[in-house]
């Protein structure tokens, strides 16, 4: 039976191909605009380790000064390094991780390749397990590396690939700043967005090339990047150094359960009370963990005007729906004599409904169809754009399989009344008439 709707439908379109175009094009204009601005947003907002991010807790503590303290603000997004360092060493999580980003100038083995600069991240040994890092070759480093300052480094594929022609380079040399490096691991591709662990070097946008030890980059005076916030004494020589009255380390933590932040809120909250009492903190405890989704939401990684540009496409959306159910209603009013003969002949009002939705619903494929095209191109566009996110915008299956979901529901809903009034339509009216 619904093939028998789909094939009157069809002869309908042939019969009225003007209204059917409008349509058609209303709904993949609307389809397609919403579609852009919707994959943009589910890119931009999506959980980058949804397996486990009700598990992942990013650390703040409060070391400023009391002047300037308003009671309920929030401490600063990093730690310093003396705190990271006691906390990483306390080790009271399942992994803990301290890190900041930087930049190493590589100098190739290789005479054809010229020394050039890439992104690096100082960490600890945690770091791969916490974030489930994958590798293709090797492994990370050991702690006992962390605190003997081995100078171990693992490297991206990508950086593989460029230095070693994608080959197993465990064990060999890479020279950075002037300084000799082993490598003891490759990672896989592995490019988490938003770049939520370190929110502070860029919210988007392709991992770090290399990793190496913290203690490691420090000792050797390697260069960093991304936010500083230095507060108290200003004499130091050295705002990096261990006793530096300066914020710029990110902490993260994963623990057993997401029922154990409490307890480890209270650690957190007896250290700060230890600090205190040492005179390295004046304010009130002020402490906050929040995992990755929390996280994420506090730092409103959705930029603003993503977030405005859906509301408005999806108004968009609405607005084309109407019309369309402007244009369905006049098609099935101007065939009125046709249902009439239908119902005089046995067709039931079920049966006039079903036929209407079928009719709706090609529509809404046909359109749906030219929609997905509209998206295609408005996120081509959109990945012309100057912003960090800008090559994330891609159509994914899920994303492909919303686009058509999203059609469906669209065209039967603008469907659901047009054909609600066909169905009403008394069929001895429309036989007298004829």
């Amino acid at each position: 039976m619904l093939a028998y709707y789909f094939r009157l439908a069809l002869r309908s379109f042939r019969r009225n191909r003007v209204l059917t175009a409008l349509m058609v094009i209303a709904i993949a204009l609307g389809i397609g605009a919403s579609m852009t601005t919707l994959t943009v947003f589910h890119v931009l907002s999506g959980d980058p380790i949804p397996h486990k991010s009700d598990r992942l807790f990013y650390v703040q503590l409060d070391p400023q000064p009391m002047l300037g303290y308003q009671a309920g603000e929030e401490p600063n997004d990093q730690l310093t390094r003396f705190d990271a360092e006691t906390l990483l060493r306390e080790k009271r999580a399942k992994h803990q991780a301290m890190m900041t980003g930087g930049g190493v100038t590589l100098e190739p083995e290789s005479s054809a390749l010229r020394p050039f600069t890439t992104d690096a991240r100082y960490t600890s040994a945690d770091f791969f397990p916490m974030f489930d890092a994958p590798f293709l070759f090797g492994r990370g480093w050991k702690a006992d590396q962390d605190e003997g300052r081995g100078r171990v480094a693992v490297i991206s594929r990508t950086l593989n690939q460029k230095l070693f022609d994608g080959a197993d380079s465990v064990g060999k040399s890479l020279r950075m700043d002037g300084n000799t490096f082993t490598v003891i691991g490759v990672l896989d591709t592995w490019n988490p967005n938003p770049h939520f662990y370190d929110l502070e070097t860029g919210k988007y946008g392709d991992s770090e090339d290399v990793f190496m030890p913290f203690s490691t980059a420090m000792d050797l005076k390697f260069g960093r990047n991304g936010n500083m916030d230095c507060f108290g004494r200003k004499n130091e020589t050295d705002e990096t150094s261990l006793n530096a009255s300066c914020t710029w380390i990110q902490y993260w933590v994963e623990l057993e359960s997401a029922s154990q932040a409490s307890d480890y809120r209270a650690y957190l909250d007896n250290y700060s009370t230890q600090q205190r009492a040492a005179g390295r903190f004046e304010r009130p405890n002020n402490i906050r963990l929040r995992n990755v989704m929390a996280w994420l939401d506090y730092k409103q990684v959705v930029p603003g005007d993503v977030r405005l540009q859906l509301w408005l496409a999806m108004g968009f959306l609405l607005v084309c729906l109407v019309n369309t159910v402007g244009l369905l209603l006049a098609k099935f009013l101007r065939r009125s004599g046709e249902i009439g003969v239908r119902r005089a002949l046995g067709a039931s009002r079920a049966q006039i409904f079903l036929q209407s939705l079928v009719e709706a619903g090609t529509v809404g494929l046909a359109g749906g169809v030219l929609g997905l095209g509209l998206a295609a191109l408005g996120l081509y566009a959109v990945r012309q754009q100057p912003v960090e996110y800008a090559k994330l915008a891609t159509l994914d299956g899920q994303m492909l399989l919303l686009t058509f979901g999203l059609t469906l529901v669209a065209s039967l809903l603008a469907g659901f009344l047009p054909a609600l009034r066909a169905m009403q339509v008394a069929p001895a009216i429309q036989l007298k008439s004829q």
